[in-house]
């Protein structure tokens, strides 16, 4: 389980094609005390430690990951490349702080950026989500993407609005986002249970 916060970000050091993916990735995080199997959200997707080290002559770390054609076709995986940044944030552990909301780091889709524009010091971004996810999404609620925990500011049909800060800007990747971007979607757990709750109402 994550929190959508993001602790670091990272960036792809190297892609090689296995019988699934592999990535390094690497990352400010302390390597030494990241056990082997341990869950490390990756742009918002769940993804295995298979290796680790440190890189030579740098103090940044890396991490190995392996990435399914599975989750490569649910995700916006299938556009990373050597040297793009990527959100990182480690698994939650017992007495952690709560800062974002519960995040699984099992992506149900793909958002689309159609439109971003400034306000103030703030970015104003609208998605188009898929339109079977779209209902998940309310004003005033949580979403989670590419593994960041965020608030929707409004909501119109399967379009809704983020805005972002420049604190968010600056810890994350997502001032680096533009229109056209597909960015890995989660939606609120809880907004999940209510809908199935709803069908057997």
């Amino acid at each position: 389980m994550f929190t959508g916060i993001i602790t670091d970000v990272g960036h792809i050091a190297q892609l090689e094609q296995r019988g699934d993916l592999r990535a390094r990735i690497s990352t400010r995080y302390d390597m030494s005390g990241v056990d082997m199997g341990a869950s490390i959200a990756c742009d918002g997707v769940c993804l295995t430690v298979v290796g680790k080290g440190l890189a030579e002559g740098d103090q940044l770390g890396w991490f190995d990951v392996d990435v399914s054609a599975e989750t490569v076709s649910k995700t916006n995986l299938d556009t990373w490349s050597a040297g793009r940044r990527i959100n990182l944030e480690r698994a939650l552990k017992v007495g952690d702080e709560l800062g974002g909301h519960i995040v699984s780091g099992h992506v149900d889709g793909l958002a689309k950026i159609v439109a971003m524009h400034d306000e103030g010091d703030s970015t104003r971004v609208t998605l188009e989500a898929p339109e079977a996810l779209a209902k998940f999404i309310a004003p005033k609620g949580s979403v989670t993407l590419n593994g960041t925990s965020l608030t929707v500011n409004d909501v119109e049909g399967t379009a809704f609005g983020i805005n972002f800060i420049p604190h968010t800007k600056s810890v994350t990747t997502w001032g680096d986002a533009a229109v056209g971007d597909a960015v890995n979607l989660e939606i609120d757990t809880m907004a999940r249970y209510v809908a199935r709750l709803q069908e057997w109402a």
